[in-house]
């Protein structure tokens, strides 16, 4: 089972997407990063933020010399299944069904998005069949 760490604020997430995206920053890098997300935020803002998301284990720090670089500790994938995970704790009993029939019933797919989901069904279904 994965591990389950503590949710995170929308400003933390903020910080992993540029580590998804820039892997081995600085906290400088991912201040200049961020910047154009619209966080104009200090130096110490973001040396902050690394902080509280390594202590939640989001975040790795490497340190060589003075320098520190942050990677993420997760990929996003990892992070939508958590989350998801916990929604479906949340307002589904941990039922899985209901939360992807909600999501499924609520957007518009492409062509190639819908045989994408028909073969994960079909794997799904061949490999239920060899139990």
């Amino acid at each position: 089972m994965a591990e389950r760490r503590p949710s995170i604020s929308d400003t933390e997430l903020d910080v992993l997407k540029v580590l998804w995206e820039q892997p081995g920053s600085t906290v400088r890098e991912l201040q200049a990063a961020l910047r154009p997300m619209g966080r104009k935020w200090a130096y110490t803002t973001v040396q902050t933020l690394l902080h509280r998301l390594e202590e939640k284990h989001y975040v790795v720090c490497a340190r060589s010399g003075s320098a520190h670089t942050f990677r993420a500790a997760l990929s996003r994938e990892q992070l939508l299944q958590q989350r998801l995970t916990d929604l479906s704790d949340r307002l589904c009993e941990g039922a899985a069904s209901p939360l992807v029939l909600a999501l499924v019933e609520g957007a518009r797919f492409t062509p190639k998005e819908i045989e994408q989901f028909r073969q994960l069904l079909d794997q799904l279904d061949s490999s239920k069949n060899k139990r």
